[in-house]
């Protein structure tokens, strides 16, 4: 699949169903520079939790999963506060 930008949004890889909604969202607070979608991987474990979760810190931002299933999509945020980004995925997401 070749690159595109949509926005903030940087394209390389496909979605997991129900991720572009969050992104669409997510691409629309102020102090998100950018967003680039990780590779699918399929697990063989069990459903768990499912939505879209912060998991750490980056040098740029940060590192976000989306779970759907057994599938999970890895996301990088980059943003210009740290703390900013974090107080308002908390309040959105939990």
């Amino acid at each position: 699949m070749p690159r595109r930008r949509s926005g903030k949004l940087k394209v390389q890889h496909h979605f997991l169903e129900g991720l572009e909604g969050y992104l669409e969202e997510i691409q629309g607070w102020e102090v998100v520079e950018s967003i680039i979608p990780g590779r699918i991987v399929r697990q063989n474990r069990g459903r768990g939790s499912r939505g879209l979760f912060l998991k750490y810190r980056t040098l740029s931002g940060y590192k976000l999963l989306y779970k759907s299933g057994t599938s999970v999509q890895e996301v990088f945020v980059v943003c210009r506060d740290y703390e900013v980004f974090e107080k308002l995925f908390r309040e959105r997401f939990g």
